[in-house]
């Protein structure tokens, strides 16, 4: 938590920032008086303090899966990218409710086989991500709401055809979260300005914060009656991917901190919070490009 620490020096009273770990401590100066502006200020700060410690070990992991991918035959390469995107569809899926095993996933995606006793709009949905998150991988057309709009309809159209592609025009809430989500009547204006900060950002800030605030920001906006989080989570790899960076799978069993560093981003309106979560996260996930 950031703090203000006030000091007198023989006259006069000055205020600072401070904020501190196990491992290190920073402080900043405010000035003579407490800023108008100082809840913006604090949150600029803090983002900061982290930042030093994200930016170079991002930068060595991106530096070292480039070399990793340069002396990897394209074959292997074809075969860890189809692998992961079964493993991929797997935890997004199952994040969201699936009882698809990730046998039964893998059997049905790559074998063609159908699981038995198991419903079948879990399985059309993985087959229907499956192929979402493949041409993703292959696109080259800038991210928008046509874009996501367009991955939302076909990966939702056979099962739920009703608000597939649709941004909704109703209140959502989600039954094991406190946020809120914006009234419908300002959805399309709140996703106007995601795709423009998008576009403003991109190539200005590390890609994998920027992955990490496009998602924290997409899912707050939560613009679909279904399938925030899946479509949060394409975007996330769609960005990593048009950077060069490793994709990121945000595996079921790790949901529970996931869903707690969202809901403390949105509650106390900080995306610091989730992104101290998700980098941590994008880090041990690729301990071995360290």
């Amino acid at each position: 938590m950031v703090s203000v620490v006030k000091r007198k020096k023989g006259n006069g009273i000055f205020y600072y920032l401070k904020h501190s770990t196990s491992t290190r401590q920073k402080e900043i100066y405010l000035g003579k008086q407490i800023p108008d502006d100082l809840e913006e200020r604090k949150k600029r700060f803090l983002l900061d303090f982290y930042r030093e410690e994200w930016i170079p070990k991002l930068e060595i992991i991106h530096k070292n899966y480039k070399d990793e991918i340069k002396r990897t035959p394209k074959q292997t390469i074809r075969q860890n990218i189809e692998a992961f995107e079964v493993l991929f569809t797997y935890n997004t899926q199952r994040i969201e409710g699936s009882t698809l095993t990730f046998r039964d996933t893998a059997d049905l995606l790559v074998h063609g086989i159908t699981p038995s006793r198991k419903p079948e709009q879990d399985m059309i949905e993985a087959k229907l991500h499956h192929q979402v998150f493949s041409e993703m991988l292959k696109q080259e057309k800038p991210l928008s709401l046509k874009t996501v709009n367009y991955w939302h309809a076909k990966m939702f159209n056979k099962t739920k055809p009703q608000f597939a592609g649709q941004v909704r025009e109703y209140a959502v809430y989600v039954t094991s979260s406190r946020a809120k989500f914006p009234k419908w009547e300002d959805v399309l204006k709140l996703l106007d300005d995601f795709f423009s900060w998008y576009k403003n950002i991109s190539g200005k800030i590390n890609p994998v914060e920027l992955a990490g605030l496009a998602h924290i920001r997409f899912t707050t906006i939560h613009p679909y009656g279904d399938g925030n989080g899946r479509i949060a989570r394409l975007i996330t790899n769609y960005i990593l991917n048009n950077f060069g960076y490793p994709l990121l799978d945000i595996k079921f069993t790790d949901r529970m901190p996931y869903y707690r560093a969202q809901e403390k981003a949105q509650l106390q309106n900080n995306e610091v919070y989730f992104l101290q979560w998700f980098i941590k996260y994008y880090n041990n996930s690729n301990r071995m490009f360290w």
